[in-house]
């Protein structure tokens, strides 16, 4: 019964943090939600809930196909073709751990994956304002 308090009061913290986060904390929120559901997806599968690991590895899809499909390929040029190819692969390889039931493959995509997220947090302050303003003024001509 406390679970139940507790996973709510989660989800209204996120809620407001979605609310209030910039463009560059979203992306990192993302980055960490697929982490976080790859990690559960592998706690799954070591116990055999079969049902929980499909959950979770369809939501840990469903984010990475999110960061993939909303890369800016005009801006982000070959830095974005690289990051899409990464996606689809990541894709793929989360599709095959679920289908052979195989946390080596899950360990793969977090490793490639970690290191995108580290790269968001070590972005500076300067460079993100830079960034969003940039991405304002674009939208603001269209």
């Amino acid at each position: 019964m406390a679970l139940k308090g507790i996973n709510a009061y989660r989800k209204g913290n996120v809620k407001q943090d979605v609310a209030n986060a910039d463009p560059h904390r979203l992306t990192l929120m993302l980055l960490q939600g697929a982490l976080d559901r790859i990690a559960y997806a592998k706690g799954a599968m070591e116990r055999k809930e079969f049902v929980a690991k499909a959950d979770y590895i369809s939501k840990a899809n469903a984010i990475i196909m999110h960061l993939r499909d909303t890369l800016d390929m005009e801006v982000g040029g070959e830095v974005a073709e690289n990051l899409f190819s990464l996606y689809d692969y990541m894709i793929d390889k989360l599709n095959d751990a679920h289908v052979n039931n195989e946390l080596a493959l899950l360990d793969e995509v977090i490793s490639l994956l970690t290191p995108i997220r580290d790269g968001w947090l070590q972005i500076p302050e300067e460079a993100k304002q830079e960034a969003y303003e940039a991405q304002r003024q674009k939208r603001q001509a269209v």
